[in-house]
């Protein structure tokens, strides 16, 4: 039987670079190498590409980026090619795969770049496509749409940068339209990246400013006293949530620290909620997930407000992490999937979608 050859891309030119390396390092070890032939693709914080035959914990601790064996390597955006070019000393040479699997976090990995160049290349990919990928990204845009949609949410609204250099302005405006505290949020980021709680004036100043540094475009949030809960959706045209777990951070809230370095959240699977709210926040998760377009694989996050019991969508994570400490895989193995045969879903996902759309 042939195997098939799949490029597992880790990295990229994101602030959430470090995360990638222990996500993929995860998937890496996580494929069947009876079933596939894996090639791990490595993308610097400057751009550069590279192939990286190496072992996976020299991935997992960024040691990749020092090693004499990687081999500079591109994405051909040719579908004669079928894949990468490697540059070696003896000149170019072709290396055909398959599938590719980007365990790529945050900007530059899934916000639809990169699947907009596997697209172009012809090349099958694991989860959302383009639109969807951009859309799930960007906070503003996808709550407009789920609004539109009638999925709940919490009260908020959005400022480009231009409105945000008035800032008494902005202020009346927010002040306006929310009560402190306010979650103040670049609207494209990913694992909490420059998320403030602002509980006055001076707070809020300082919160648009972090958040600016990450995106033109800030979102202000009511703030929801609740459960934070989760749900790993799968599919394509059939879609399916599983029960929800429950994120109890050990931070004020959910930080990009709390959930990747200290590691001193903890959860709960399944979720402490009834098993009728369980099942409402299943159902609105995959209404949200085929709301938002999405296929293959995201992360559907709700709050349960503790004072009415109303879920609010929170927002859906198209390529969620892969780390030991991760949701997504662990309420998938709850589920009965354990990660070997969810890797295996996940790519034959993306070849069923890869087919319908490029024959």
């Amino acid at each position: 039987m042939n195997k098939q050859r799949v490029a597992v891309l880790f990295g990229g030119v994101s602030s959430e670079h470090e995360v990638s390396w222990k996500s993929a390092a995860t998937i890496l070890g996580g494929l069947d190498e009876e079933k596939y032939e894996i090639y791990p693709i490595g993308i610097t914080r400057g751009g550069d590409w590279f192939y990286c035959p190496l072992p996976y914990d020299q991935i997992a601790d960024g040691r990749w980026r020092q090693s004499p064996d990687k081999i500079p390597c591109t994405l051909s955006p040719s579908r004669a090619d079928g894949g990468f070019l490697l540059f070696e000393q003896g000149g170019v040479k072709p290396l055909p795969v398959d599938v590719v699997f980007p365990a790529l976090h945050g900007k530059n990995g899934e916000d639809g770049t990169v699947q907009g160049l596997l697209e172009l290349a012809g090349l099958p990919y694991v989860g959302c496509g383009v639109l969807s990928s951009a859309v799930c990204m960007d906070k503003a845009v996808a709550n407009t749409l789920l609004d539109a949609a009638g999925v709940p949410r919490c009260e908020w609204l959005w400022a480009g940068r231009v409105e945000c250099a008035d800032f008494e302005a902005l202020r009346a405006r927010v002040e306006g339209r929310l009560p402190y505290p306010i979650f103040v949020k670049p609207a494209n980021a990913g694992s909490s990246v420059g998320i403030s709680k602002a509980a006055d004036a001076a707070q809020l100043k300082a919160a648009v400013a972090t958040a600016l540094a990450e995106d033109d475009k800030v979102v202000f949030e009511r703030f929801v006293d609740g459960q934070e809960v989760e749900c790993a959706v799968i599919g394509n045209d059939t879609v399916c949530a599983t029960t929800p777990g429950e994120i109890l951070a050990s931070a004020e809230f959910y930080t990009y620290d709390d959930k990747y370095v200290s590691g001193t959240s903890r959860t709960a699977i399944p979720a402490r909620l009834s098993e009728a709210k369980q099942q409402e926040v299943r159902g609105w998760a995959e209404k949200a997930y085929r709301v938002l377009g999405c296929a293959g694989l995201a992360r559907a996050d709700f709050f349960v407000e503790r004072s009415t019991g109303e879920v609010l969508c929170n927002e859906l994570n198209t390529l969620p992490g892969f780390t030991a400490i991760s949701m997504y895989p662990k309420l998938m193995e709850e589920a009965g999937t354990p990660l070997p045969r969810l890797l295996d879903r996940l790519i034959a996902l993306a070849v069923q979608r890869g087919e319908g759309r490029h024959g």
